[in-house]
């Protein structure tokens, strides 16, 4: 009676406004009018960073890479990645709550506390970055349109002006979000067609095609790389999701996801790599976005640049939004839109450590990049394995079981710990970590195959996967919901959807 009770109340409905004002508690089925479709502008939106020019030109300068190997590296890394993102996105319309809140089945409701502050630190670098790198885009076009040249307060002015605006939008919740997302990508995909233009027509495109190719090492190493953006997005995937109804086809969201992600992946990585071979400097300039203005004219670059801030501000948005979530699964007594509040300072921090302090941006990146993807990989598999078992089930995801965090809970398992969740993660993560190497660190096992082809997520995902399958299989307090009413049973019959 208590998850009726949850749901039902008007304090925590989703409004016909602007302004979003649910929070972690899942989804009505009244409330749940998503549209399938709605995800594409999302994911394309998720996308739109000139970070993917960076990225595709270092396939060429550091990878060593050819065109086509660049193409078959972008294409890979944009379905290996968000092929996950749509997979387990299916989830968020299976229990209509964020993928935060979800993860309490799998975890517990204390255990859950653990990786998820290990997402919550991970997103604050990534918030971090695409601050940093919206900022170098507004001094990149003050510097194209005025003369202004970038100083310290200028950079401190420019990146607290868009935390600001990432902060405001953000709160604004999913409807302002959608109708950002759907106009950001009519304007982003108009220039970013000119510029294509642009540079069929003026590139030496015999220079281009006769660069040799690379090895086959760092192809695979190339696809973890660039996948790694994606990959930091499949905990938030169900996030979007849960606006939609039992009904959605699980294929089309797999479809949708990957579709909308890769209209912008693979296209602006190899704009990256072409345009590294007219200027191989522009991999490791001081920030990743002023080699734009050397190498397009100002008529287009500005424009270019323009709509490009604002899909970073749309990317960070996307991500703040998540992390209020995040935030409040953890415990934070605050609304959605205080605890985005918490990453927007962080961002702010860190974003001048890094304009201000940090000696190499790209490295950094680089450095984040491969962290990122083995901090999340060990959460995808024992999520992903969790998530399989619960197909065939009555009640896939307990509504009011999500929300309760005490003994009573249904997802309580051992003093609030699933203990074969738990094992699994941290195992992986430790083996995804003996795999990685990096700038200023390397494991004891990054010497080997998997470690010089960059595979340490693939590894960690297996890993996690692999232990959760063979564990025994955790045993839900069924008996601590038998109270739950006929109403909430018929809300969670399971339907028929091709995963």
């Amino acid at each position: 009676m208590h998850g009726a009770t949850l749901m039902d109340n008007p304090s925590t409905a989703d409004t016909d406004g602007a302004m979003e004002t649910r929070g972690i508690e899942p989804v009505p089925d009244h409330e749940r009018r998503g549209r399938v479709r709605e995800l594409f502008p999302t994911w394309v939106a998720a996308n739109i960073s000139v970070l993917l020019l960076t990225m595709g030109a270092a396939l060429v300068v550091f990878n060593r890479l050819n065109f086509w190997q660049v193409l078959v590296v972008a294409a890979c890394a944009a379905l290996a990645s968000f092929g996950m993102v749509g997979l387990l996105s299916v989830s968020g319309k299976w229990g209509g709550a964020p993928g935060a809140t979800l993860s309490r089945a799998t975890f517990g409701v204390r255990g859950n506390l653990f990786p998820g502050a290990i997402l919550w630190i991970a997103r604050f670098g990534w918030e971090t970055i695409n601050a940093v790198t919206g900022a170098y885009a507004v001094l990149t076009v003050l510097d194209l349109l005025l003369g202004v040249r970038s100083n310290t307060a200028l950079i401190v002015v420019t990146l607290f002006v868009f935390v600001a605006c990432t902060f405001l939008v953000s709160g604004l919740g999913r409807k302002a979000l959608n109708v950002c997302n759907t106009w950001s990508t009519y304007l982003f995909g108009v220039f970013s067609v000119l510029v294509l233009g642009y540079l069929v027509a003026t590139m030496d495109w015999s220079e281009v095609f006769a660069k040799p190719a690379g090895t086959t090492a760092m192809m695979v190493a190339g696809i973890g790389t660039i996948a790694a953006g994606g990959i930091s997005w499949v905990p938030t995937g169900p996030d979007f999701a849960r606006y939609l109804p039992h009904s959605a086809s699980g294929r089309k969201i797999v479809g949708v996801t990957v579709s909308g992600a890769g209209l912008v992946m693979v296209p602006m990585v190899l704009m990256g790599a072409v345009m590294a071979v007219a200027s191989p400097g522009l991999a490791e300039a001081a920030d990743p976005v002023s080699f734009l203005g050397d190498l397009l004219p100002t008529w287009l670059a500005v424009p270019y640049l323009l709509t490009a801030i604002v899909g970073m501000l749309l990317i960070n948005s996307l991500s703040m939004y998540s992390a209020g979530f995040t935030a409040q699964t953890m415990g934070v007594k605050l609304p959605r839109a205080m605890a985005v509040s918490i990453n927007a300072v962080i961002s702010l921090v860190g974003g001048l450590l890094l304009m201000l302090v940090a000696t190499s941006f790209l490295g950094s990146f680089i450095t984040f990049l491969i962290l990122l993807a083995v901090s999340f990989s060990a959460w995808i598999g024992v999520y992903a394995v969790d998530m399989f078992r619960r197909r065939s089930r009555a009640v896939r995801y307990d509504a009011a079981a999500l929300m309760d965090t005490g003994r009573s809970s249904r997802y309580w398992y051992v003093g609030g710990f699933c203990w074969q969740a738990m094992v699994s993660w941290v195992l992986a993560l430790l083996v995804g970590l003996a795999f990685t190497k990096c700038d200023w660190f390397a494991g004891p096992l990054s010497d080997t195959p998997v470690g010089r082809y960059g595979l340490a997520w693939a590894a960690t995902i297996v890993v996690s996967g692999v232990i959760m399958a063979v564990l025994p299989v955790p045993r839900e307090n069924v008996a601590a919901d038998a109270d739950r009413s006929a109403d909430a049973v018929a809300d969670e019959r399971p339907e028929r959807v091709a995963v």
